[in-house]
């Protein structure tokens, strides 16, 4: 396996004049996010023997990313505002019409306006956080901008060994008004965000991890989602932060949070086409960047506390979104919504946590057919994964594709110990979501 060498992050707006892209011997290659003003539309990976690139060949090759999410964007995003977005113009744009403006800030218009309608939506931002005060603080300056009067931020310190979160909150607070503090003492990343929701005040519960930052427009947008009636929960397109080191590359590259820029809802139908293979609820999003209804909440219950940081290692999250989708409602991806991540620096590090990634996610599908009994949760669990890691160490033995194999053993490892972490933990419901703790500023 060659050396690694870092990989660059360019954002480049298409609205603007592009830039050129140098050559750059020291780089692996360049993670080229487009934009069209404030708006994430596409992905370009440019490999070293690529560059230089011009920058009419940086606009040709921006368009071409941006077509698919233009394309879906017009033809399924409503606005009685701008009827030019109905029906089928959006696919028959794609070609020498793309090199025009038009159909970019007609998209963009229509998000704005949403966006614009979703500011009385109040929401209330839960970030759980322990023994990171240096993260948690830039992720509470990167948030403060996104907050409407609607919303309050709830910083949920989960079994701290100092008060240094408590310290930085309160130094924070005549600055940050609508940001409070709560200790949890039990540890677990679903009981401290269990203690958010009780502790909530809005109409949507919002979780952001404290090692992202967001955009200014990224609440607003998530609140955008809920616009619609049948939407219970939503998440945003979570992007790397850096690239640096390996590890970084190896979890963006075949574990990251990017669901691409398309917007998608994910309803009863999804489900049932899946349910028989294993719904893969992971698929939606990430607990980095997401919204729920806390009357849905009322209805579905908490977050399970016998997952995630603290107890299995992971899938709190993706545990919800299935019980959401199980009871008939409807989860919505939205890549306007937008938040930057960093990943983990090292490789140690990397394996630990894809170790607790696949402890957490055979937990969650046994605790899914506990709950459901729904059989394709054990055809997943007992069948298709080990069919994937089989083909995997194929591939390892071969030599084909190192990196993507070279978690492998922490894979199985982590597998086999969530099925025996489960078999080792009482039963237990969801803890309930009583409505009387809502004191929501304003309903959708």
């Amino acid at each position: 396996m060659t050396a690694y060498r870092p990989w660059r992050i360019a954002h480049v707006h298409l609205d603007r004049t592009p830039p050129e892209l140098p050559e750059d011997p020291s780089i692996g290659g360049l993670y080229v996010v487009y934009w069209w003003r404030d708006l994430p539309l596409g992905l370009d990976r440019v490999a070293p023997d690529e560059l230089p690139v011009s920058a009419p060949e940086v606009r040709e090759r921006g368009l071409a990313a941006v077509a698919p999410a233009v394309a879906h964007g017009l033809q399924t995003r409503q606005s009685a505002a701008d009827p030019s977005s109905q029906g089928g113009t959006a696919s028959t744009e794609q070609g020498a019409a793309w090199k025009s403006p038009r159909p970019l800030q007609t998209l963009h218009d229509l998000v704005a306006a949403r966006t614009a309608a979703a500011r009385e939506i109040s929401a209330s931002v839960v970030i759980c956080t322990r023994d990171r005060p240096e993260l948690l603080a830039r992720c509470l300056d990167s948030l403060t901008p996104a907050l409407d009067p609607a919303d309050d931020v709830l910083v949920v310190d989960n079994a701290p060994s100092s008060q240094a979160t408590q310290l930085l909150v309160q130094s924070r607070a005549p600055n940050h008004p609508p940001i409070r503090y709560v200790l949890e003492p039990r540890p677990g990343l679903d009981i401290a965000r269990n203690r958010g929701i009780r502790e909530s005040k809005g109409a949507l519960v919002v979780y952001c991890d404290d090692d992202v930052i967001v955009e200014a427009s990224w609440l607003r947008r998530l609140k955008a989602a809920f616009l619609d009636p049948a939407v219970a929960a939503a998440m945003g397109l979570v992007l790397p932060a850096a690239l640096d080191t390996e590890a970084q590359y190896v979890f963006e590259t075949y574990w990251g949070f990017n669901r691409g820029f398309e917007a998608r809802s994910y309803g009863p139908e999804y489900f049932r086409t899946h349910v028989h293979q294993g719904v893969p609820a992971w698929e939606i999003g990430a607990g980095a960047s997401m919204a729920v209804r806390r009357s849905v909440l009322c209805e579905v219950g908490g977050f399970d506390e016998r997952l995630d940081a603290g107890a299995a290692g992971c899938s709190g999250d993706s545990e919800m979104w299935y019980r959401i989708l199980a009871a008939g409602h409807v989860c919505r991806y939205e890549p306007a919504a937008v938040s930057y991540h960093w990943h983990r620096q090292e490789m140690p590090e990397l394996e630990r946590q894809i170790f607790h990634y696949m402890r957490g996610h055979a937990t969650a599908l046994l605790i899914q057919f506990e709950q459901h009994r729904h059989w394709g949760n054990l055809r997943r669990l007992l069948c298709s994964l080990p069919a994937y890691y089989a083909g995997k160490t194929v591939r390892r033995v071969l030599g084909s594709d190192p990196r993507r194999t070279q978690t492998l053993t922490h894979e199985i490892r982590g597998w086999l110990a969530g099925i025996r972490y489960y078999l080792t933990q009482p039963r237990q419901a969801p803890p309930g979501v009583a409505a009387t703790d809502a004191r929501p500023l304003s309903a959708p």
